[in-house]
């Protein structure tokens, strides 16, 4: 399970290496054409806030930290999905594949 950190001092965005992969290149190319968004997904059940809304930005501090040191397969199909549905709303939401652990013990 990768991490995404963001901002430096927030608690990192738990993410399987797979899809933070294909976070990556989605974050990095919107980023790299000088495109901030938002990007909202739902902390694990219970939790305090239960949903999150960041504002990316190319000047705010991100991590992506993987767990595998390995190169992860990224489906070009997913990337073009993700990135259309970013595209034509501003907010990039990972709901489904994103958690934020509560406890802080992942700190990196």
């Amino acid at each position: 399970m990768g991490r995404l950190r963001y901002d430096g001092t927030s608690e990192p965005i738990h993410i399987d290496d797979e899809t933070l992969a294909v976070l990556k290149v989605i974050i990095g190319t919107k980023l790299r054409r000088q495109e901030s968004f938002m990007m909202t997904w739902r902390t694990i059940e219970g939790g305090d806030p239960e949903r999150v809304t960041v504002w990316v930005h190319p000047a705010i501090p991100l991590q992506f930290l993987f767990s595998s040191s390995e190169p992860q397969h990224i489906e070009k199909k997913t990337v073009e999905d993700m990135m259309h549905s970013l595209n034509a709303t501003g907010e990039l939401v990972i709901d489904e594949l994103a958690r934020l652990e509560p406890t802080g013990l992942d700190r990196a």
